[in-house]
């Protein structure tokens, strides 16, 4: 089974999200801050991290950019999930990584599909 860690400070945003992963089969991991996220991604080695942009403590970016600076963690596939869904903003998830960016509120369908091509490579 595949592993996601959710990074979400919204409780509903967290809960839609998560409910709609393990209807699909995934061990779901959760994270409401850069820091915990950081925490559980060193405990867990999730396969994707579904990744907020505006988090407290530091944004999704720079978690997406020391993420993929890091050796440990690179390989890990970063999706953002935000309401910041302008061309620039995912254009600047592009530019620092990120596999795929989907805008909330999610679409269930859209989430498993995007999942699934990332996970089955």
């Amino acid at each position: 089974m595949s592993t996601v860690l959710v990074v979400e400070d919204g409780l509903t945003d967290m809960e839609i999200i998560s409910s709609y992963l393990k209807q699909a089969g995934y061990s779901v991991i959760s994270a409401t801050s850069s820091e915990e996220a950081q925490t559980k991604i060193d405990a867990n080695k999730p396969d994707v991290i579904l990744l907020d942009v505006i988090l407290p403590g530091k944004s999704g970016y720079e978690i997406c950019r020391e993420l993929q600076n890091n050796p440990n963690t690179n390989q890990i596939p970063v999706v953002f999930c935000s309401t910041k869904n302008s061309e620039v903003d995912k254009m600047w998830g592009n530019l620092l990584g990120a596999k795929a960016y989907l805008s909330k509120p999610v679409d269930k369908e859209e989430l498993e599909k995007t999942l699934k091509q990332l996970i089955n490579k």
